[in-house]
């Protein structure tokens, strides 16, 4: 028996069906939704047409008991939803039916229930995707048909969906473009809706890439700063798709910086987090959550703020390990913590304003430095600050004295008389850190009480100012006792040398002239040997007589040559620039 029902006017089917029934056709009709009762007497019911109603959803007991229901068909309706697991209550079903509704998505259960289906039409709906397991599900029926002896095959009508092609998509267009004979397509050109950039590509013509969850990259677990620096704290994903970052505190308080979001070459995900001026109050866990649509990751960062650049700092923190204990200026922490003394501190153009700080020899105490932090994942800049002479303190070298003291020499060309220095030492690797200021004007000061055979790290800087890298230094006593000594020992063997080289000459040349000397008393020389040539070197760096270059010939007599004798001539004495039309020193 079939049935048919087509009244424009009718809100719900038909009561009383014969129960002999195997067709049942309700079209074109006002029906809205189906009682869950409607069909259940239907045991004979082999075709369920319902097309272009005004369905909008169906209850999963809808299709109970229509065990040999074999097509069902409901184009053209308002159907958002579709109860797939009431397809488990119809083991006969071939072929179902959906065209022209306002399906969205497909739950990724209904993998499990159309494995029996021949004839799929899920055409001119809102599917922007398809889930992995339905297209696992035909992918591997592909090689063996539903019905062998008769060469069917797996009908699919998947057109006129606005498509998303991403890597959601990825499944789905590879099994579209390597399709086998034993699947169908209602029509195989489907198309990209979306990205604009790809709107009406073909799927055979798009490359995709595959879904990956994110992962998040940090290369530092903690971060140790001083009070008032700016903080970077970079946090990087990678994903398919590009996976979203977002920072928030452990705690829950409120995040006192601003986000930066950059893709580096290689197509990662970074994230920077910048904390500017930071306070005790920024301290904590920092936590970086990477998501996307197929789950989210999360890093954490912790952040130690551990000066104070005044005493009356409020730290609500003092109790907590890695803290200051003790008074300490900006000035000592970089002289501690640069890259030779600490990691952190970052060489730049300006300098943090500082107090006046402890008077001389003042013990202050330091933290310990982090040993786990990296410069990509810091940058400590400081603060708001003033210009330095800029290299005004150059070659910073220490010469030995003995094992318990040691000279300490620099050199300041742009100097005045008035600048005060400030030398900054204490045993390498430990907390107490002493200051001594220098006399104005002075490049040079001793500094006593060290232990022998001990390392110890010296900066030397403008009072008030910060120290750069280049104005510290690390040495050992024993060590620089030991080049004193070779030093000392050099200069010993070239007096020596000198003097048994120096000395007979001096003593040939001065017998010479006393021989001259006593000759001219004595015996009247002719006019030609009463003159004669000396050949003169100028010791002087200063400018020479013009046209003269290379040696010097000068025409003397005995009487001058022994007055230039008597000059200054040692080859140790400090050269003396000459103007010219000043007479050269000369030696012979």
């Amino acid at each position: 028996r079939t049935v048919l029902c087509n009244d424009p006017e009718m809100t719900l089917p038909p009561v009383n069906i014969p129960v002999d029934t195997t067709k049942l056709r309700i079209e074109k009709t006002a029906i809205r939704r189906v009682p869950g009762e409607a069909f259940h007497l239907l045991h004979n019911l082999e075709y369920l047409w319902m097309p272009y109603n005004s369905l909008a959803s169906l209850s999963g007991i809808t299709f109970k008991g229509l065990r040999r229901l074999q097509e069902l068909r409901l184009d053209g309706n308002n159907l958002i939803s579709f109860p797939w697991e009431s397809l488990a209550s119809m083991p006969q079903l071939r072929l179902l039916d959906l065209h022209n509704n306002e399906l969205t998505s497909i739950p990724p259960d209904a993998a499990r229930y159309v494995k029996n289906i021949t004839y799929l039409d899920l055409s001119s709906n809102k599917l922007m995707t398809l889930p992995q397991a339905l297209i696992a599900t035909w992918a591997s029926l592909q090689a063996v048909p539903y019905f062998p002896s008769d060469n069917s095959k797996i009908i699919l009508g998947l057109q006129d969906n606005p498509w998303v092609c991403d890597c959601s998509l990825y499944e789905m267009v590879h099994f579209l473009n390597f399709q086998s004979p034993n699947i169908a397509f209602i029509e195989p050109r489907l198309k990209c809706f979306t990205p604009r950039s790809l709107a009406g590509v073909f799927f055979s013509q798009v490359e995709l890439r595959k879904c990956q969850s994110p992962v998040v990259h940090t290369s530092v677990a903690k971060v140790k700063t001083i009070l008032g620096s700016t903080v970077l704290l970079r946090c990087g994903t990678t994903g398919v798709p590009i996976p979203e970052l977002s920072w928030r505190r452990a705690d829950g308080a409120q995040l006192n910086g601003t986000v930066h979001q950059e893709i580096s070459s290689d197509g990662m995900s970074w994230s920077i987090l910048g904390l500017p001026v930071v306070s005790y109050l920024d301290s904590g866990e920092y936590i970086c959550k990477a998501k996307n649509f197929l789950g989210a990751t999360e890093a954490f960062i912790s952040l130690i703020i551990t000066d104070s650049d005044s005493e009356s700092t409020d730290d609500p923190n003092s109790s907590a390990k890695g803290t200051w204990s003790g008074k300490a200026s900006g000035m000592e922490a970089a002289a501690y913590n640069d890259k030779l003394v600490a990691r952190y501190v970052i060489t730049t153009s300006t300098v943090p304003t500082l107090g006046a700080g402890a008077g001389t020899g003042d013990s202050l105490l330091l933290p310990d430095t982090a040993q786990d932090s990296n410069a990509q994942n810091l940058l400590v800049s400081p603060t708001t600050g003033q210009q330095e002479p800029e290299r005004m303190v150059r070659s910073v070298r220490v010469l030995g004295d003995t094992d318990q003291s040691i000279t300490l020499a620099w050199k300041a060309p742009m100097a005045k008389n008035t600048t005060v220095f400030s030398v900054l030492y204490a045993v390498f690797g430990e907390r107490d850190m002493r200051r001594i200021n220098v006399e104005p004007g002075k490049t040079k000061v001793t500094l006593y009480g060290l232990l022998p055979k001990t390392k110890y790290i010296v900066c030397v800087c403008v009072k008030g100012l910060i120290p750069r890298k280049e104005q510290c230094i690390i040495f050992s006593t024993d060590e620089v006792v030991s080049a004193g000594g070779t030093q000392k020992l050099i200069n010993v063997v070239v007096i020596s040398v000198a003097c048994v080289i120096a000395v007979p000459l001096t003593l040939v040349v001065c017998c010479g002239a006393l021989k001259r000397r006593c000759k001219k008393c004595f015996v009247r020389k002719p006019k030609d040997v009463q003159e004669s040539y000396v050949t003169f070197e100028s010791l002087s760096p200063g400018a020479k007589a013009k046209g003269v270059e290379g040696e010097y010939l000068t025409r003397h007599t005995p009487d001058e040559s022994n007055r230039l004798l008597s000059a200054r001539s040692s080859v140790d004495s400090e050269a003396i620039p000459k103007t010219e039309g000043q007479p050269n020193e000369y030696f012979c």
